[in-house]
């Protein structure tokens, strides 16, 4: 059974997650954020996020509002605070996202309006697959990963955790990157990505 959902964050991320939310008739009881705000779906404001633990982990989801928009933590040390707290993120899918039978999702994921994920492909903890971004088969991502909108990844591509690539960006079949990367927006990646790298161009290079 569905329980009861609070969502960290009140900004644009948050408020694509709450539309999708809403359309599944997902019982939310409020939101977090650092200082009282409006919301512009009347949900109402909760305190900052130390609030959640005034809620029984057993009886409440969590959903992470808060988006990237380049390599951070902020995402990870959320989700890892209140997973060790055994609180749970619920998956957010959106339902004109394409998920193949055989694509395995880890917890806490957020799947945006036209996102593909084709067959035996896997998305860790704590993702976002963003609007309209193609992971094609036997593809592996890694917790805390952002694909960016319309980003495109061919087959058998490994994406390490934390690393975040730019909206547009292409990654052609067979490709690996490590973690902790930024892939730039547009890049078109041809050759394997190491750690900790940022990459951008086409062909992407490292800068």
């Amino acid at each position: 059974m569905n329980k009861p959902i609070i969502i960290l964050g009140n900004g644009g991320h948050a408020s694509v997650l709450t539309e999708i939310l809403l359309s599944q008739n997902r019982k939310i009881i409020g939101f977090t954020a650092p200082d009282m705000e409006e919301n512009q779906f009347q949900i109402p404001y909760l305190g900052n996020d130390e609030t959640i633990l005034q809620y029984d982990s057993n009886k409440v989801e969590l959903v992470l509002g808060i988006g990237s928009i380049s390599v951070s933590n902020h995402r990870r040390r959320l989700f890892e605070l209140f997973t060790n707290k055994q609180y749970t993120f619920a998956n957010v899918i959106h339902p004109s996202a394409i998920i193949a039978p055989s694509v395995k999702l880890g917890q806490g994921v957020q799947i945006m309006a036209g996102a593909i994920i084709q067959t035996n492909s896997f998305v860790a903890d704590n993702t976002i697959v963003n609007t309209g971004a193609k992971i094609d088969h036997d593809c592996g991502i890694g917790a805390h990963v952002h694909l960016a909108p319309g980003t495109t990844l061919s087959g058998e591509v490994k994406i390490g955790e934390g690393t975040h690539v730019g909206t547009g960006a292409t990654i052609i079949q067979g490709i690996t990157i490590g973690n902790h990367c930024l892939i730039g927006a547009g890049a078109v990646v041809i050759h394997n990505i190491k750690h900790g790298v940022k990459a951008v161009g086409v062909p992407a290079k490292e800068v």
